[in-house]
């Protein structure tokens, strides 16, 4: 059987297979072109041997499909001599193939254990210049093992190969599986560990065991279904979540894995997509780290976890001794213990400094540490039978746990330990957030006094968010250049948080809006304030948006979470709300349950953000819990427990007391995050005298002024203030209607569905506030008019089409279209404040609602308006917004 096409040998190979072929081939014969086998292809076998350098495959893998024959190892070859496909047939016919991805995924990571792809089709690249796994390709009707393993360094001849093809034939041309072939020894098996500090027992940083050599894993494209296979090799039933940048410490050695993309239910991680063993560009700045959910699978040997160290740190705790204190919440004092065995041990305070205390605290949530009276505890430890684990701890001071710092475990017998000494104990100063009683408000008044330069914008939990600075009077993102736990601990304890448990970097609270402030900054540890922190100033080009940095930091337990619980979901992040009054489990009235009740809800339940504010929850009655103990729930949105919001107390008021109308939530990891385009609104705004005879339409979607019902329809004319609006989501999740489509309403008269009745809220305010003309928009379609490069639209209204706003894209309505306005027919000349309002309703949960709003000054003359000064509603200094509320007006048309 030869080729019969000129130049086809060295891409093209015929077989046997009983489907017919393709013009030009023989009779009961079919070519397969370079990439790939096509089904129906009758191909060598592939060896179940060792992997293929760089396949998807390794050590620990079960071999695909079983062990094959050894016979039938086809290679394609380079080398000359090799048959009529050598090396001079390929330079006459096209380029030769390139053995790198003659290697199955040497580049590409795409090939599995026995099998490779057949040509040299290179890998495509995605825009980081980094090689993207290649799409697997069809099965072969023999199963994983019936491809041909092609390579460079072949030992066949295109003689033998011929005679291999005419054996299979005639032996096997009904496409049938191969029978079993003689089994393989087992290849030897991947070991895994998690290493790293600070940590505990079930997280870390993934070290993989490959080729007599631990080694990481690069974080590039790391998905928690990696988290998940790699938990399950570590005995843990799956992931909770994962790590990047190194947050566990630099690994040292190879870097044995880039690029990994798990479905989720691979046995092996070498079952996954990836770029090849050993082939990465990347450093240990890179290493990924996971998190496993803390239970182990039922009967799983602990011998493939390897501690790089027998002893370390993991948990600390402070064990308050004062009678008062042991009931009180936070605790802020108490004799510092660690986790031993288990149970819990003490630390000799030989040596112990005040530096020591300062990072205790930081663990513990609290920015400060105070003196102590030892003489109290002394008296109390000789009444006690303690444990001494640790001695001659030394710590700088600056360090995020304690196991970072450096100290000594006691050997051996510890009876005598620790004999000139006695338990180390620390005090706390505790934040403003969590001072109790009045001490608390008078905080809260000298913070407002001496106003921060630096708050947390957009996370879930209290202590955590994108961090955002005040500099000229205006707030600015931080970009990630250089970001550690260092300049992350300084933010914490400036806020009146802990250390930093996590420095965020790309955007992972969302993006901020307007100035990057500062770049590159490298704080000590020591610095009481960002700002004395030395930093770069940022020019346009060094920093965008996507690289804001974020912190997560330790904050106080306060046992919030113990006095809520979700019955009934379907998962763990949705439910019928239940809380603890007392010693009493209840329901909570759903009369006036909104997204920021539901947000608290979520936040207590530390499940993230509020999706939906349920208000029906007879479907998830699964719990005995019928009577109500909470109602009249009226919160702001950023307490951090319900029973912090206002409620009714002991005198319930609830119209529907059954369990059927009971509060429930679904939450959410992450959400939205609208933001207004200012700057557009002040370009686009002008003022248009329209025919009444061409409103009809607007005023039975009521986008006029209540006046226009006195008007003399169709004569006379109503004057409109038009402006565009471009409204972003710089959050981390689609925006999405709240309802379905099944509930939108159609509107005839415009020709087009309404997702949301309300979706923002246009006003012109006097100085002081009083409202002298609004308007309204309801979404005529949520959809992606335009996204960020590299981000693809997912929303189009058109053909009843899905609504909403993707992340990175952004949603335009002109200044022409009905509704894109304001009525001002009835105002009179003056100055005014524009405002415009997004999702006023809050019926959509969103991660950060203060900046919803975006204002500006005009000038109305009763002919001509001057709009200037726009910004978002929480971008300005309180000063600054005082002064822009305060404005005397424009006495010209002049605007500085």
């Amino acid at each position: 059987m030869r080729c019969s096409m000129p130049g086809s040998c060295s891409a093209r190979v015929c077989t046997r297979s009983p489907s017919p072929g393709p013009p030009g081939a023989a009779p009961g014969a079919r070519c397969s072109r370079g990439g790939g086998a096509r089904p129906g292809t009758l191909q060598g076998e592939g060896r179940a041997g060792g992997p293929v350098p760089g396949s998807g495959a390794g050590p620990g893998a079960e071999p695909p499909g079983g062990a094959g024959p050894r016979r039938g190892r086809i290679r394609a070859g380079r080398r000359a001599g090799a048959g009529p496909c050598g090396a001079g047939a390929a330079g006459r016919h096209g380029p030769a193939p390139d053995t790198g991805a003659l290697r199955g995924a040497g580049r590409g990571g795409e090939g599995r254990l026995g099998s490779a792809r057949l040509g040299s089709a290179r890998p495509r690249r995605h825009s980081a210049g980094r090689s993207r796994p290649a799409p697997p390709q069809p099965r072969s009707p023999w199963g994983r093992e019936g491809h041909a393993a092609m390579g460079h360094h072949s030992t066949w001849t295109w003689q033998e190969l011929l005679v291999l093809l005419g054996v299979l034939w005639l032996g096997g041309g009904s496409a049938q599986p191969t029978p079993p072939g003689p089994t393989r020894s087992p290849a030897p098996q991947l070991k895994f560990r998690l290493a790293g500090y600070p940590r505990k027992h079930n997280e870390g940083r993934v070290e993989v065991f490959y080729n007599d050599e631990w080694g990481t894993i690069c974080d590039d494209d790391f998905t928690l279904a990696n988290a998940h296979v790699l938990c399950r090799h570590l005995g843990f039933v799956a992931a909770t979540g994962w790590a990047h940048s190194a947050k566990y410490g630099k690994g040292v050695g190879r870097i044995w894995l880039d690029n990994v993309n798990c479905a989720g239910g691979e046995k092996s991680i070498g079952d996954c997509k990836h770029r090849g063993w050993g082939n990465s560009d990347c450093s240990h700045e890179e290493d990924a780290g996971v998190i496993c959910k803390d239970e182990r699978i039922p009967g799983f040997k602990d011998s493939n976890v390897i501690e790089t160290e027998q002893s370390h740190v993991e948990e600390v705790r402070l064990r308050p001794v004062v009678s008062g204190a042991r009931r009180r919440l936070p605790v802020t004092e108490g004799i510092v213990e660690v986790r031993y065995k288990d149970g819990w041990a003490q630390i000799c305070d030989e040596g112990w400094d005040t530096k020591n205390s300062r990072v205790i605290c930081g663990m513990m949530g609290f920015p400060a540490e105070k003196k102590v009276n030892r003489n109290f505890y002394k008296l109390f430890a000789e009444r006690q039978q303690l444990n001494y684990r640790l001695h001659s701890v030394s710590c700088t001071g600056t360090e995020v746990h304690l196991s970072m710092c450096t100290f000594q475990f006691y050997q051996g017998n510890t009876s005598t330990a620790c004999g000139a000494g006695m338990p180390a104990v620390v005090s706390c100063l505790p934040g403003p957030l969590f001072t109790s009683g009045s001490t608390h408000k008078k905080k809260q008044r000298q913070q407002q006094q001496g106003q921060l330069r630096i708050r947390l914008k957009g996370g879930a939990k209290a202590g955590e968010g994108r961090v955002e600075v005040l500099k000229s009077s205006e707030w600015g993102t931080v970009c990630d250049d250089r970001w550690n736990l260092l300049s992350a601990s300084v933010v914490c304890r400036e806020l009146g948080f802990g250390s930093a448990k996590e420095a965020l970097t790309g955007a992972r609270m969302g993006q901020g809006t307007g100035p990057i402030h500062l770049n590159e900054v490298q704080c000590l540890g020591t610095e009481k304030s960002l700002w004395s922190c030395p930093f770069k100033n940022i020019t346009q080009e060094d920093c965008k948006h996507t690289e804001d940095a974020a912190v997560r930091c330790n904050i106080p337990y306060m046992g919030y979470e113990n006095l809520i619980r979700l019955a009934g979901g379907r998962t763990a992040f949705e439910g019928r709300v239940e809380v603890k009054r007392g010693s009493k489990w209840g329901t909570v009235c759903s009369d006036g349950w909104t997204t920021k009740e539901a947000m608290v809800a979520c936040r207590q339940l530390g499940l993230g953000y509020s999706l939906h504010a349920v208000t029906e929850t007879w479907y998830w009655d699964a719990s005995n819990v019928t009577e109500m103990v909470l109602s009249g729930v009226k919160c702001a949105g950023h307490e951090m427990s319900l029973s912090h919001c206002q409620h009714h107390g002991s005198s319930l008021n609830c119209r529907n007391t059954g369990t059927r109308f009971a509060a429930g939530v679904i939450c959410s990891e992450t959400a939205s995050d609208l933001l207004l385009h200012a700057p557009l609104v002040q370009e686009t705004a002008y003022i248009e005298d329209r025919p009444l005879h061409m409103l009809y339409c607007a005023a039975e979607e009521n986008c006029l002024s209540s006046s226009a019902r006195l008007a003399n329809w169709p004569y006379g004319h109503r004057r409109l203030l038009r402006f565009s609006s471009q409204i972003h989501n710089n959050g981390r999740a689609d925006f999405r209607p709240k309802a379905g489509r099944h509930s939108w309403v159609w509107h005839e008269c415009h020709r087009h569905y309404h997702s949301m009745d309300i979706f923002t809220h246009y006003d012109i305010l006097t100085p002081n506030g009083t409202k002298v003309a609004e308007g309204h928009k309801a979404s005529f379609c949520l959809e992606d008019t335009e996204c960020e490069e590299d981000v693809a639209k997912r929303y189009e209204c058109a053909n009843f089409g899905e609504q909403g706003i993707t992340v990175g894209c952004w949603d335009l309505y002109r200044h022409d279209i009905d509704c894109q306005w304001i009525d001002i027919t009835d105002v009179k000349p003056g100055n005014y404040i524009l405002q415009v309002v997004i999702n006023p309703n809050f019926e959509v949960a969103e991660s950060d609602f203060t900046n919803n709003a975006m204002k500006c000054n005009c000038k109305y003359d009763g002919h001509r308006i001057w709009v200037h000064s726009c910004h978002i509603g929480d971008a300005l200094s309180e000063e600054a917004s005082k002064r822009f509320e305060q404005y005397p007006g424009q006495l010209n048309n002049q605007i500085s």
